[in-house]
């Protein structure tokens, strides 16, 4: 099945930044888009890689490894 196909506006409203950020990633080709005439869009399973790819996971590390000496 084809990935449904996302707005600027609605890839903002995901990320929960302004439309300028998604308009970025586009003008740079930091994230996949298709062209519909004039229009831009991002296929869901983009956006879902996107954040993926820049998910950061937490340090699993103990208390004491963690603290710096005096």
């Amino acid at each position: 099945m084809a990935d449904r196909l996302l707005t600027v506006q609605q890839v903002a409203d995901s990320l929960g930044t302004t439309v300028r950020f998604p308009r970025r990633l586009i003008e740079e080709r930091r994230i996949t888009f298709v062209r519909v005439g004039r229009h831009v869009r991002i296929p869901e399973s983009a956006l879902e890689g996107y954040i993926n790819e820049h998910t950061v996971q937490p340090i699993t590390a103990r208390r004491a490894v963690l603290r710096r000496a005096a």
